[in-house]
């Protein structure tokens, strides 16, 4: 029976520990915390691979192969096999040179793989030289999590393009956001929505260019149809630490609680309120010298870091869907 262990490096690969992989830890350092960019060396480039499978003996051996008979490197290398599931995920993290192993290449030889083990995932991505990730940020009227966003893209810490915001809420065109959208060419749209027509229509309209969805505080229910018809991810904040506290008004409800922990927790977003895959969650301590503007303001705080860190995660690979309604984050 195997243990439940996020194994860095399979046993069952020749040569290697059970220990994290790092062959150049001053490079491997700019992997974790930090996008990724071409920094590494002038001529190598860095890249990230994922892989799900079926568990079987060797996986390790050959994706490591592949790497190093192009004259790749790796510098990390992160494996998890569940206990009693016989999957297999992975995340590498390695430099290449891209005129001896060219990038189309690349894709190819991990393709090859793929087929090999008949995986369900397996991703590669390329920061700089792959188009970063369109997005719409969709809120309503609060816009905290929309302006922690804007600020870290600008910033250049948030590896994504932000195609337009969406909003049910009018701003005024002399706010804060709306000059930033403005300065920056970033389309805002306007779309009132009703108890009986939440628009949906115009909405898939605006969004069909994008790769994901974020709901930077959107608060209304996307139906199943919305989902099915846009067919990628979309992923929610919510304002408290699920399961607990669903609905309206959760930092309320916490507080007349009573509770010392309040949370927030970023997840995919389903047909069933509240209840897709987890992808962050985040804590802090409360007491009962907290009022209600301190607890709202602690929880906002906490909102907008999850969400952020969420949407890093899943631009890094870093995010692979786990069982039917889990996620394993590496």
């Amino acid at each position: 029976m195997m243990m439940m262990m996020m194994r860095r490096i399979s046993e069952r690969a020749t040569g290697f520990s059970n220990k994290k992989l790092i062959l150049k830890s001053s490079a491997a350092s700019l992997f974790h915390g930090e996008s990724l960019d071409s920094s590494v060396s002038p001529v190598l480039i860095p890249g990230v691979h994922v892989f799900h499978c079926q568990d079987a003996v060797g996986i390790v051996a050959k994706l490591s192969d592949c790497i190093a008979a192009k004259g790749g490197n790796i510098l990390g290398y992160d494996v998890f096999v569940p206990e009693n599931n016989n999957v297999f995920y992975s995340r590498s993290e390695f430099i290449f040179d891209p005129v001896k192993w060219p990038r189309h290449q690349v894709g190819e030889d991990f393709q090859a793989i793929a087929q090999t083990y008949g995986a369900m995932n397996s991703v590669v991505r390329v920061p700089s030289i792959d188009p970063k990730y369109k997005i719409a940020l969709l809120l309503s009227k609060q816009d905290h999590c929309l302006v922690e966003m804007l600020h870290r893209w600008q910033d250049g810490k948030l590896p994504v393009d932000i195609t337009c915001v969406i909003s049910n809420h009018e701003r005024a065109s002399n706010t804060h956001v709306m000059r930033f959208l403005e300065r920056h060419g970033i389309p805002y749209h306007y779309v009132a929505t009703t108890k009986d027509n939440k628009r949906e229509d115009e909405i898939l309209e605006l969004v069909k260019d994008t790769d994901f969805l974020v709901l930077a505080r959107y608060m209304q229910i996307l139906s199943g149809n919305f989902l099915k018809g846009y067919g990628k991810d979309v992923i929610n904040i919510h304002h408290g630490l699920l399961p607990s506290f669903k609905g309206g008004y959760p930092a309320k409800q916490a507080f007349d609680a009573g509770v010392k922990l309040i949370g927030a927790t970023s997840h995919f977003v389903t047909e069933e309120l509240d209840a897709g895959p987890i992808i962050e969650q985040m804590v802090e301590s409360v007491s009962h010298r907290d009022n209600l503007r301190s607890f709202v303001q602690k929880s906002e705080d906490l909102e907008k870091k999850c969400l952020t860190k969420a949407i890093k995660s899943y631009c890094e690979l870093r995010v692979l869907p786990y069982g039917t309604n889990k996620t394993v984050v590496f």
